[in-house]
């Protein structure tokens, strides 16, 4: 595919096979050696200097709709995105997935700063540059990761690891004096926007773990941390476990209580069935009673029946003489 083969600027300070500038040089063929997507997600995301592009083909200038039309063929589109990553996301996750997502066939750089910089122009953070850097080599989206990235892009940035486009969110980001740190790649229609995750944000962590400070303390001195670990003084430390046994105590006290209801409704479980049984056992026995000894039970019978013998067996027997007379014999 014929390419660009300038090293020439333009009055933006970015490179001419970056600008928007038509080209003015001869063209040549030189086939494209630039690092494919990963394809695999058994191994981790390189670092750039481990996989640096050693493409001699200069990259053209691509528009955003080109690019969203899957051209060039013969090569992906490089995304270029930075940050700090600190503390790692879901709304970190979700950019770059937005940005391994702006077209059809993307390779997306992500560039992380290190901890000088980011302490020198954002504040402290939580995990170390090396951390971060690892991170970010576990995201799914990311086919590279460039350690000890600028704080603001330069022309020999970009020319160095042949950037497409940078994605970011459109929020201008004023930093190291400037007003918005992506201003000259926005001019040179190098950006394209990505939307921020509301809700989740390395500040919202921290200010959750600075706001039930006393909770994750505790916390940690229950799992073997000490004191002097977690920076608490001998005081907080004696408070704390104090508090620990408390709620250890009220915890054996939760337990013997939702014991005790369960001991309570076995109880009330055997006791209802035992009513139940004896409920029905006394209707069995009230109607046995009634059929032996109700007023047309079988005992009135059995007693009217020997009542009746017994009145016979007493009684005398009447003489054949006198039971003729009855009969109208002689008197």
């Amino acid at each position: 595919m014929p390419v660009l083969t300038t090293d020439a600027e333009s009055e933006t300070g970015i490179p001419k096979s970056l600008s928007n500038e038509p080209p003015s040089e001869t063209m040549e063929e030189i086939e494209h050696t630039c690092p494919q997507p990963r394809l695999t997600l058994t191994a981790p995301a390189p670092f750039a200097d481990e996989t640096s592009c050693q493409c001699q083909a200069p990259h053209e200038k691509l528009t955003i709709a080109q690019a969203r039309l899957g051209t060039p063929v013969d090569r992906p589109v490089r995304v270029y995105a930075d940050g700090i990553f600190d503390l790692f996301h879901s709304g970190h996750a979700r950019a770059l997935m937005q940005a391994k997502t702006l077209f059809p066939n993307s390779y997306l750089l992500v560039g992380v700063c290190s901890d000088d910089l980011t302490h020198k122009f954002k504040g402290f953070t939580v995990m170390n540059e090396a951390e971060r850097y690892e991170a970010l080599r576990h995201c799914r989206y990311v086919d590279e990761v460039i350690r000890d990235a600028p704080w603001t892009l330069t022309p020999e940035f970009l020319e160095k690891h042949k950037i497409d486009f940078v994605a970011h969110d459109d929020i201008p980001y004023s930093s190291a004096g400037s007003d918005d740190v992506y201003k000259h790649i926005k001019e040179a229609g190098m950006f394209v926007p990505t939307q921020r995750t509301e809700g989740i944000s390395t500040s919202d962590i921290i200010t959750r773990i600075v706001r039930d400070y006393d909770v994750y303390a505790r916390r940690n001195l229950q799992r073997g941390y000490t004191a002097k670990e977690l920076n608490v003084s001998f005081i907080n430390e004696k408070k704390y476990r104090f508090q620990n046994q408390v709620d250890k105590m009220k915890e054996k006290v939760k337990n013997v209580e939702e014991r005790s209801k369960e001991f309570v409704n076995r109880v009330e479980e055997k006791s209802h069935d035992l009513i139940q049984k004896w409920e029905e056992k006394s209707r069995e026995f009230i109607g046995n009673f009634l059929e032996l000894f109700g007023p047309d039970g079988a005992w009135k019978q059995m007693f009217q029946e020997r009542s009746s013998r017994m009145l016979q067996a007493l009684s005398p027997k009447q003489s054949p003489h006198k039971t003729w007379a009855l009969h109208g014999g002689f008197k």
